[in-house]
């Protein structure tokens, strides 16, 4: 357990938890049973922790988050099953995050450096990357895969089972009801694909060379009279011996099941 003075007297944490001497926990948070919180965490006041959750390092999670409830699945019967989070992520206020189910892999998965602003709300088994920025009032349906360094704007809706894959941006309001690919940037409701997160690009340092190539793979996908199989085709002999960078645009539409955004 941590030291007393960083837990504040009116906390309630179960007797199964383990919790590094380091972690702060503030007035009136409840932690279940089953949970472990990693070094230098911080719980400001009214957090709740379900149970059968595992927090990493160095997270922060502010007023009235709930962290590893049960999930709004129907067919949920009280099984066994986890919430996982990273390192160093920042949880805002109000923020939602369910555990799995045993239809899936019994795992919700949040990996690391993740912003979830105030009142996100990441249901069961959903996997979520590194890096990514996601805005206020974001609702994440089930199922849902969302990669690296992806930005998902404020008051956007996700349908269950998609993937946004890593780079990409969505505008706020935004409904998603298909695959986002690598890259490329959508809006709307329902959302439609409208450029390559270029800005995204720019601010990580990548090449002109390497942005352009993949502004032209976004042509051969979007604005050209090709399929989707002959532009993928096209990207790969003509773009990707050039711009290695095109091989995640590449496999994030061949693995697309729900196909991807237009």
């Amino acid at each position: 357990m941590s030291e007393p003075n960083l837990i504040h007297p009116t906390a309630i944490i179960d007797t199964s938890a383990q919790i590094d001497p380091s972690v702060e926990i503030g007035p009136y948070c409840i932690i279940g049973p089953h949970v472990t919180i990693g070094a230098g965490t911080k719980l400001h006041s009214h957090v709740v922790v379900g149970g059968y959750t595992r927090i990493g390092q160095h997270n922060e999670i502010f007023q009235f988050a709930s962290v590893g409830e049960v999930c709004q699945d129907l067919k949920y019967a009280g099984e066994e099953t986890w919430l996982e989070i990273g390192d160093h992520n920042l949880i805002r206020e109000h923020c939602s995050l369910h555990r799995g189910t045993v239809q899936d892999q019994s795992l919700t998965k949040i990996g690391s450096h993740n912003l979830l602003m105030v009142n996100t709300h990441i249901a069961h088994d959903c996997m979520v990357g590194n890096n990514n920025i996601i805005a206020n009032n974001v609702g994440i349906a089930g199922h849902v895969h969302i990669g690296d360094f992806v930005v998902i704007g404020g008051n956007s809706g996700i349908h269950q089972f998609c993937k946004i894959d890593s780079y990409s941006m969505i505008g706020g309001a935004s409904l998603i009801l298909k695959d986002v690919p690598a890259y490329v940037m959508v809006s709307g409701n329902p959302a439609h694909a409208f450029g390559m997160n270029v800005e995204g690009m720019r601010r990580k340092g990548w090449s002109k060379s390497v942005i352009q190539g993949l502004r032209e793979a976004f042509k051969l996908i979007y604005k050209s009279n090709l399929t989707t199989q002959e532009a993928v085709e096209r990207i790969r002999k003509d773009i990707l011996p050039e711009v290695a960078e095109a091989q995640l645009l590449i496999d994030s539409i061949e693995a697309s099941k729900r196909g991807i955004v237009r």
